[in-house]
Protein backbone atom coordinates (compact mmCIF):
# COMPACT_ATOMS: atom_id res chain seq x y z
CA UNK A 1 0.00 0.00 0.00
CA UNK A 2 2.78 2.44 0.87
CA UNK A 3 4.20 2.25 -2.66
CA UNK A 4 0.95 3.66 -4.04
CA UNK A 5 0.92 6.55 -1.63
CA UNK A 6 2.70 9.83 -2.11
CA UNK A 7 6.24 9.80 -0.79
CA UNK A 8 6.03 13.30 0.66
CA UNK A 9 4.49 13.21 4.11
CA UNK A 10 2.85 16.11 5.93
CA UNK A 11 5.24 18.37 7.81
CA UNK A 12 5.13 18.30 11.61
CA UNK A 13 3.37 21.24 13.28
CA UNK A 14 5.44 24.15 14.52
CA UNK A 15 5.92 24.46 18.27
CA UNK A 16 4.22 27.86 18.15
CA UNK A 17 1.05 26.53 16.46
CA UNK A 18 -2.23 27.26 18.21
CA UNK A 19 -4.07 24.46 19.99
CA UNK A 20 -7.49 23.90 18.40
CA UNK A 21 -8.51 20.94 20.61
CA UNK A 22 -7.45 20.23 24.18
CA UNK A 23 -8.65 16.99 25.79
CA UNK A 24 -7.79 16.53 29.46
CA UNK A 25 -8.27 13.36 31.56
CA UNK A 26 -11.25 12.26 29.45
CA UNK A 27 -13.29 9.34 30.81
CA UNK A 28 -16.17 7.58 29.08
CA UNK A 29 -17.68 4.84 31.24
CA UNK A 30 -20.74 2.85 30.19
CA UNK A 31 -22.81 1.48 33.10
CA UNK A 32 -23.44 -2.26 33.34
CA UNK A 33 -26.73 -3.35 34.91
CA UNK A 34 -27.66 -6.70 36.41
CA UNK A 35 -29.88 -8.53 38.85
CA UNK A 36 -33.66 -8.65 39.15
CA UNK A 37 -34.02 -4.91 39.63
CA UNK A 38 -31.38 -4.11 37.02
CA UNK A 39 -29.21 -1.95 39.24
CA UNK A 40 -25.73 -0.86 38.17
CA UNK A 41 -23.18 -3.55 39.00
CA UNK A 42 -20.17 -2.12 37.19
CA UNK A 43 -18.98 -0.04 34.26
CA UNK A 44 -17.15 -0.57 31.00
CA UNK A 45 -14.26 1.89 31.11
CA UNK A 46 -14.03 2.46 27.37
CA UNK A 47 -11.93 5.61 27.78
CA UNK A 48 -10.23 6.07 31.13
CA UNK A 49 -8.14 9.21 31.58
CA UNK A 50 -7.07 10.23 28.07
CA UNK A 51 -5.28 13.56 27.49
CA UNK A 52 -3.99 15.03 24.22
CA UNK A 53 -3.93 18.18 22.10
CA UNK A 54 -4.49 18.83 18.40
CA UNK A 55 -2.81 21.85 16.79
CA UNK A 56 -4.10 23.98 13.95
CA UNK A 57 -3.48 22.32 10.59
CA UNK A 58 -2.28 19.09 12.22
CA UNK A 59 -3.42 15.49 11.86
CA UNK A 60 -3.13 13.45 15.05
CA UNK A 61 -3.17 9.70 14.44
CA UNK A 62 -4.99 7.60 17.05
CA UNK A 63 -3.97 3.94 16.82
CA UNK A 64 -4.39 0.71 18.74
CA UNK A 65 -6.09 -2.67 18.71
CA UNK A 66 -9.83 -3.01 18.21
CA UNK A 67 -11.72 -2.14 21.38
CA UNK A 68 -9.05 0.15 22.82
CA UNK A 69 -11.33 3.20 22.83
CA UNK A 70 -10.19 5.05 19.69
CA UNK A 71 -13.62 5.53 18.09
CA UNK A 72 -15.23 6.25 21.46
CA UNK A 73 -12.72 9.05 21.99
CA UNK A 74 -13.58 10.55 18.61
CA UNK A 75 -17.33 10.40 19.29
CA UNK A 76 -16.82 11.98 22.71
CA UNK A 77 -14.86 14.88 21.19
CA UNK A 78 -17.89 15.55 18.98
CA UNK A 79 -20.09 15.28 22.11
CA UNK A 80 -22.04 12.43 20.58
CA UNK A 81 -21.48 10.47 23.80
CA UNK A 82 -21.94 11.62 27.41
CA UNK A 83 -18.69 12.44 29.20
CA UNK A 84 -18.17 10.70 32.55
CA UNK A 85 -15.29 12.96 33.61
CA UNK A 86 -12.59 15.18 32.16
CA UNK A 87 -12.59 18.22 29.92
CA UNK A 88 -12.93 18.93 26.18
CA UNK A 89 -11.94 22.41 24.99
CA UNK A 90 -12.50 23.26 21.33
CA UNK A 91 -11.26 26.60 19.96
CA UNK A 92 -10.92 27.87 23.51
CA UNK A 93 -14.48 26.92 24.55
CA UNK A 94 -15.15 24.23 27.15
CA UNK A 95 -17.80 22.05 25.46
CA UNK A 96 -17.68 19.17 27.96
CA UNK A 97 -21.22 19.71 29.22
CA UNK A 98 -22.81 21.45 26.24
CA UNK A 99 -26.33 20.26 25.41
CA UNK A 100 -27.53 19.56 21.86
CA UNK A 101 -28.74 23.12 21.34
CA UNK A 102 -25.38 24.56 22.42
CA UNK A 103 -23.53 22.07 20.22
CA UNK A 104 -25.47 22.90 17.01
CA UNK A 105 -23.32 25.91 15.95
CA UNK A 106 -20.13 24.19 17.16
CA UNK A 107 -20.84 21.08 15.08
CA UNK A 108 -20.49 23.21 12.00
CA UNK A 109 -16.83 23.60 13.02
CA UNK A 110 -16.22 19.92 13.72
CA UNK A 111 -17.35 17.11 11.42
CA UNK A 112 -16.92 13.35 11.14
CA UNK A 113 -16.08 10.88 8.37
CA UNK A 114 -17.32 7.39 9.28
CA UNK A 115 -15.80 3.98 8.68
CA UNK A 116 -18.60 2.55 6.54
CA UNK A 117 -19.30 4.91 3.63
CA UNK A 118 -22.42 3.04 2.51
CA UNK A 119 -23.94 2.85 5.98
CA UNK A 120 -23.43 6.57 6.57
CA UNK A 121 -25.21 7.64 3.37
CA UNK A 122 -29.01 7.65 3.07
CA UNK A 123 -29.83 5.39 0.06
CA UNK A 124 -33.05 7.34 -0.59
CA UNK A 125 -31.22 10.63 -1.18
CA UNK A 126 -29.22 11.73 -4.19
CA UNK A 127 -25.60 12.76 -3.81
CA UNK A 128 -26.65 16.37 -4.22
CA UNK A 129 -29.13 16.06 -1.36
CA UNK A 130 -26.65 14.23 0.87
CA UNK A 131 -23.79 16.68 0.42
CA UNK A 132 -26.14 19.66 0.47
CA UNK A 133 -28.02 18.62 3.63
CA UNK A 134 -25.49 20.25 6.05
CA UNK A 135 -25.84 23.49 4.10
CA UNK A 136 -29.61 23.41 4.70
CA UNK A 137 -29.25 22.52 8.39
CA UNK A 138 -26.78 25.32 9.05
CA UNK A 139 -28.57 27.76 6.70
CA UNK A 140 -25.61 28.30 4.38
CA UNK A 141 -25.83 29.18 0.68
CA UNK A 142 -29.55 29.88 1.06
CA UNK A 143 -30.59 29.79 -2.60
CA UNK A 144 -31.15 26.32 -4.08
CA UNK A 145 -29.07 27.17 -7.16
CA UNK A 146 -26.23 28.45 -5.00
CA UNK A 147 -26.28 25.28 -2.87
CA UNK A 148 -26.21 23.11 -5.98
CA UNK A 149 -23.16 24.99 -7.29
CA UNK A 150 -21.47 24.56 -3.92
CA UNK A 151 -22.18 20.82 -3.96
CA UNK A 152 -20.78 20.44 -7.49
CA UNK A 153 -17.58 22.25 -6.47
CA UNK A 154 -17.25 19.95 -3.44
CA UNK A 155 -17.63 16.85 -5.62
CA UNK A 156 -14.88 18.09 -7.90
CA UNK A 157 -12.72 18.87 -4.86
CA UNK A 158 -12.85 15.21 -3.77
CA UNK A 159 -12.19 13.86 -7.25
CA UNK A 160 -15.74 13.20 -8.51
CA UNK A 161 -17.44 14.65 -11.57
CA UNK A 162 -20.03 17.33 -10.91
CA UNK A 163 -22.51 15.57 -13.21
CA UNK A 164 -22.75 12.76 -10.61
CA UNK A 165 -24.83 15.06 -8.41
CA UNK A 166 -28.18 13.40 -9.22
CA UNK A 167 -27.04 9.80 -8.71
CA UNK A 168 -27.79 7.63 -5.67
CA UNK A 169 -25.22 6.00 -3.31
CA UNK A 170 -25.74 2.49 -4.70
CA UNK A 171 -24.50 3.71 -8.09
CA UNK A 172 -21.00 4.36 -6.71
CA UNK A 173 -18.07 2.17 -5.68
CA UNK A 174 -16.87 2.01 -2.08
CA UNK A 175 -14.07 4.48 -2.70
CA UNK A 176 -16.41 6.90 -4.45
CA UNK A 177 -18.92 6.67 -1.60
CA UNK A 178 -16.18 7.56 0.89
CA UNK A 179 -15.31 10.59 -1.26
CA UNK A 180 -18.96 11.61 -1.04
CA UNK A 181 -18.79 11.30 2.75
CA UNK A 182 -15.70 13.51 2.78
CA UNK A 183 -17.45 16.09 0.57
CA UNK A 184 -20.41 16.15 2.96
CA UNK A 185 -18.09 16.68 5.94
CA UNK A 186 -16.31 19.53 4.15
CA UNK A 187 -19.52 21.26 3.04
CA UNK A 188 -19.73 23.51 6.12
CA UNK A 189 -16.00 24.35 6.11
CA UNK A 190 -15.10 22.69 9.44
CA UNK A 191 -11.96 23.44 11.43
CA UNK A 192 -11.66 19.89 12.84
CA UNK A 193 -12.34 16.57 11.12
CA UNK A 194 -12.74 13.29 13.04
CA UNK A 195 -11.93 10.41 10.68
CA UNK A 196 -13.06 7.09 12.18
CA UNK A 197 -11.09 4.43 10.28
CA UNK A 198 -12.19 5.98 6.96
CA UNK A 199 -10.23 3.59 4.72
CA UNK A 200 -10.46 0.26 6.59
CA UNK A 201 -13.52 -0.87 4.57
CA UNK A 202 -11.86 -0.16 1.21
CA UNK A 203 -9.64 -2.22 -1.09
CA UNK A 204 -5.91 -1.63 -0.62
CA UNK A 205 -5.45 0.25 -3.91
CA UNK A 206 -8.46 2.47 -3.13
CA UNK A 207 -7.13 3.08 0.39
CA UNK A 208 -4.04 4.68 -1.09
CA UNK A 209 -6.13 7.01 -3.26
CA UNK A 210 -8.29 8.15 -0.34
CA UNK A 211 -5.26 8.64 1.93
CA UNK A 212 -3.63 10.79 -0.74
CA UNK A 213 -6.88 12.77 -0.99
CA UNK A 214 -6.84 13.43 2.76
CA UNK A 215 -3.27 14.74 2.49
CA UNK A 216 -4.14 17.02 -0.43
CA UNK A 217 -7.21 18.43 1.33
CA UNK A 218 -5.30 19.07 4.54
CA UNK A 219 -2.61 20.99 2.69
CA UNK A 220 -5.15 22.94 0.63
CA UNK A 221 -7.67 23.74 3.39
CA UNK A 222 -5.49 23.71 6.51
CA UNK A 223 -7.95 21.49 8.39
CA UNK A 224 -6.98 19.88 11.69
CA UNK A 225 -7.98 16.24 12.11
CA UNK A 226 -7.93 13.17 14.29
CA UNK A 227 -7.30 10.10 12.13
CA UNK A 228 -8.47 6.93 13.90
CA UNK A 229 -7.00 3.70 12.51
CA UNK A 230 -5.51 0.36 13.45
CA UNK A 231 -3.28 0.24 10.35
CA UNK A 232 0.02 1.88 11.30
CA UNK A 233 1.12 2.08 7.66
CA UNK A 234 -1.88 4.30 6.88
CA UNK A 235 -1.39 6.52 9.93
CA UNK A 236 2.24 7.04 9.06
CA UNK A 237 1.32 8.72 5.78
CA UNK A 238 -1.35 11.11 7.05
CA UNK A 239 -0.29 12.08 10.59
CA UNK A 240 2.26 14.49 11.99
CA UNK A 241 1.91 13.10 15.51
CA UNK A 242 0.61 9.74 16.73
CA UNK A 243 -1.05 8.69 19.98
CA UNK A 244 -1.04 4.96 20.79
CA UNK A 245 -4.01 3.69 22.83
CA UNK A 246 -4.34 0.50 24.84
CA UNK A 247 -7.48 -0.49 26.77
CA UNK A 248 -8.84 3.02 27.18
CA UNK A 249 -5.57 4.80 27.93
CA UNK A 250 -2.81 6.47 25.92
CA UNK A 251 0.53 4.74 26.43
CA UNK A 252 2.65 6.88 24.08
CA UNK A 253 2.42 10.13 22.13
CA UNK A 254 5.17 11.13 19.76
CA UNK A 255 5.94 12.74 16.44
CA UNK A 256 5.46 10.39 13.51
CA UNK A 257 9.14 10.16 12.65
CA UNK A 258 10.23 9.63 16.26
CA UNK A 259 7.59 6.96 16.87
CA UNK A 260 8.58 4.90 13.84
CA UNK A 261 12.32 5.36 14.34
CA UNK A 262 12.37 4.83 18.11
CA UNK A 263 9.16 3.43 19.64
CA UNK A 264 9.51 3.42 23.43
CA UNK A 265 6.54 1.71 25.04
CA UNK A 266 6.63 -2.12 24.78
CA UNK A 267 3.13 -2.11 23.28
CA UNK A 268 4.16 0.39 20.60
CA UNK A 269 7.26 -1.68 19.86
CA UNK A 270 5.12 -4.79 19.39
CA UNK A 271 2.75 -2.95 17.04
CA UNK A 272 5.69 -1.68 14.99
CA UNK A 273 7.20 -5.15 14.81
CA UNK A 274 3.95 -6.46 13.35
CA UNK A 275 4.12 -4.15 10.31
CA UNK A 276 5.27 -6.29 7.33
CA UNK A 277 8.25 -5.18 5.25
CA UNK A 278 8.02 -5.48 1.45
CA UNK A 279 11.61 -6.75 1.13
CA UNK A 280 11.51 -10.53 1.86
CA UNK A 281 15.18 -10.65 2.90
CA UNK A 282 14.76 -7.90 5.49
CA UNK A 283 11.45 -9.35 6.63
CA UNK A 284 13.00 -12.78 7.21
CA UNK A 285 15.84 -11.28 9.26
CA UNK A 286 13.58 -9.21 11.54
CA UNK A 287 13.04 -10.17 15.14
CA UNK A 288 9.27 -10.27 15.60
CA UNK A 289 7.88 -9.37 19.00
CA UNK A 290 4.61 -11.20 19.46
CA UNK A 291 2.04 -10.00 21.99
CA UNK A 292 0.70 -13.01 23.88
CA UNK A 293 -2.63 -13.36 25.65
CA UNK A 294 -5.97 -11.66 25.13
CA UNK A 295 -6.90 -8.03 25.63
CA UNK A 296 -8.35 -7.78 29.16
CA UNK A 297 -11.95 -6.71 29.71
CA UNK A 298 -12.55 -2.96 29.88
CA UNK A 299 -15.08 -3.74 32.59
CA UNK A 300 -12.36 -5.28 34.78
CA UNK A 301 -9.04 -3.84 33.64
CA UNK A 302 -5.93 -5.17 35.39
CA UNK A 303 -4.47 -3.07 38.22
CA UNK A 304 -1.41 -0.92 37.63
CA UNK A 305 -0.26 -0.78 34.02
CA UNK A 306 -3.03 -2.27 31.91
CA UNK A 307 -0.53 -3.80 29.50
CA UNK A 308 1.52 -5.61 32.15
CA UNK A 309 -0.21 -9.07 31.80
CA UNK A 310 1.02 -9.17 28.16
CA UNK A 311 4.30 -7.28 28.52
CA UNK A 312 7.65 -9.09 28.23
CA UNK A 313 9.28 -6.41 30.42
CA UNK A 314 6.73 -6.56 33.27
CA UNK A 315 8.08 -5.89 36.77
CA UNK A 316 6.36 -6.15 40.19
CA UNK A 317 5.64 -2.40 40.21
CA UNK A 318 3.75 -2.73 36.92
CA UNK A 319 0.90 -4.62 38.62
CA UNK A 320 0.83 -2.27 41.61
CA UNK A 321 1.14 1.28 40.28
CA UNK A 322 -0.39 2.96 37.23
CA UNK A 323 2.36 4.71 35.24
CA UNK A 324 1.87 8.38 34.37
CA UNK A 325 2.16 9.70 30.83
CA UNK A 326 5.43 11.61 31.25
CA UNK A 327 7.86 13.40 28.96
CA UNK A 328 10.76 11.31 27.70
CA UNK A 329 12.77 13.30 25.21
CA UNK A 330 10.38 14.52 22.51
CA UNK A 331 7.83 11.82 23.37
CA UNK A 332 5.39 11.15 26.19
CA UNK A 333 5.39 7.59 27.54
CA UNK A 334 3.36 5.83 30.25
CA UNK A 335 5.74 3.05 31.30
CA UNK A 336 7.73 2.18 34.44
CA UNK A 337 10.78 1.48 32.26
CA UNK A 338 11.19 5.26 31.84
Amino acid sequence: MSDAMTQERPAEPKATANVILDVEDLKIHFPVYGGLIQKQVGAVKAVDGVSFQVFEGETLGLVGESGCGKSTTGLAVLRMLPVTAGRIVFEGVNITHHDQKQMRPIRRRMQMVYQDPFGSLDPRMTVGEIVGEPLVIHKLHGEKKERRERVMSLLEMVGLRHDMIDRYPHQFSGGQRQRISIARALAVEPRLLICDEPVSALDVSIQAQVVNLFQELQERLGISSIFVAHDLAVVRHVSQRIAVMYLGTIVEISSRDELYANPKHPYTQALMAAIPVANPVIEAARAHQIITGEVPSAQRPPPGCRFHPRCVHAMPICSEQTPELKNHGSSKVACHLF
